[in-house]
């Protein structure tokens, strides 16, 4: 399963898993009773991270790359890849 959207939480830090505002503290204590994982690196709005990635399974997103903004939005778009496993011996790489 993968999860994409902007989930509009500028207070949280991704990298020590707290944040300042009670709502955003509810919304991580979601992300881990549920397994999740966030995937975005980098900050994708005017220096905040609101646009995430969320996954139960490590590994299976990969090449996840900012492109700029398109027409007059100020996010950045998300490219990324997910993998999974194809029926057989082969695995299937899908673009979103």
């Amino acid at each position: 399963m993968v999860l994409m959207g902007d989930f509009n939480h500028p207070n949280i830090c991704w990298r020590d898993n707290t944040a300042g505002y009670k709502q955003s503290r509810r919304f991580l204590g979601c992300i881990d009773d549920n397994f999740l994982l966030q995937v975005i690196e980098e900050p994708t709005r005017r220096g905040a991270m609101l646009d995430l990635i969320l996954t139960q399974e490590e590994g299976l997103v990969g090449n996840v790359k900012l492109k700029g903004s398109l027409g007059c939005s100020d996010h950045e778009m998300v490219e990324f890849k997910t993998l999974r496993e194809a029926r057989g011996a082969h695995s299937k790489l899908t673009t979103l």
